[in-house]
C-alpha cells in the first residue's frame, strides 16, 4: 500500500515494519526504530506504491505522538501527489488525559501513524510547508517594518516615512538577495 523512507536515516521500509491497528490504521513505534532519539527524526518521505489505488476522494494521512502527547498531524499523499517529504513536528512530550506514568509502568513511545481518510477532512497535504510560508511571509514583513522604522519621523502618535520607502526596501533586499545566496535561508525556519 505504501512505503517510507526517513532521509539518511533508512532504507525504504514497507508496510509491514508498521503495526496494523485495523483496516485503515497503522503505527510505527519509533523505539523500536530509532530508541529514544524519535526527535532527531526531522522529515519523512512517504509514497504509495505503484499497485496501490487510493480513491481520488481519500488521502494517507501521517501523524506523530512523542511520549505521553497526542497525536499531531503531519501531511497526507493522495493519488495526484503519490509522494512526499513532510517535515516531522514531534509535540512537546508529556502526559496524556489523567494517565500517570509510574515506575513500574512501561515507559511511553512515539509514534508515527499512518491512517486513511477522508481528502475534504485535512486541513492541509503538508502543515510544515504552510508553516514554513507562514513564517517566512512574517520574517519579510519584520524585515520592512525595521526598514522603514530607521527612517521614520514622529508626528504626535503618528510614524512619517519617506513616500519612495518601499521602493527603497525592496530595492536593497533584491541586491542582497542577488549579493548574499543564504540570506533568504536566513528567513526560513
Amino acid at each position: 500500500m505504501f512505503g517510507v523512507v526517513f532521509p539518511n536515516r533508512s532504507f525504504p521500509l514497507d508496510i509491514s515494519t508498521f503495526a496494523q491497528i485495523d483496516t485503515m490504521h497503522w503505527v510505527l513505534d519509533m523505539n523500536h526504530f530509532v530508541g529514544e532519539a524519535y526527535d532527531q527524526i526531522k522529515e519523512m518521505c512517504i509514497f504509495l506504491l505503484n499497485n496501490f489505488t487510493l480513491p481520488a476522494d481519500k488521502a494517507l494521512a501521517v501523524y506523530v505522538q512523542s511520549p505521553g502527547s497526542p497525536f499531531v498531524y503531519c501531511g497526507a499523499v493522495t493519488v495526484s501527489r503519490p509522494s512526499a517529504v513532510l517535515s516531522l513536528l514531534w509535540p512537546e512530550p508529556g502526559t496524556q488525559g489523567h494517565f500517570q506514568i509510574t515506575a513500574d509502568s512501561a515507559p511511553l513511545s512515539a509514534k508515527i501513524g499512518v491512517s486513511v481518510q477522508d481528502l475534504s477532512s485535512l486541513q492541509s497535504l503538508d502543515i510544515a510547508a504552510d508553516k514554513k510560508i507562514e513564517h517566512t511571509a512574517l520574517k519579510v514583513g519584520e524585515n520592512l517594518f525595521n526598514f522603514m522604522q530607521s527612517f521614520c519621523g514622529v508626528d504626535g502618535s503618528k510614524l512619517i516615512v519617506p513616500m519612495d520607502i518601499l521602493d527603497r526596501w525592496f530595492k536593497k533586499f533584491q541586491e542582497r538577495a542577488k549579493r548574499d545566496p543564504d540570506y533568504l535561508k536566513g528567513f526560513t525556519l
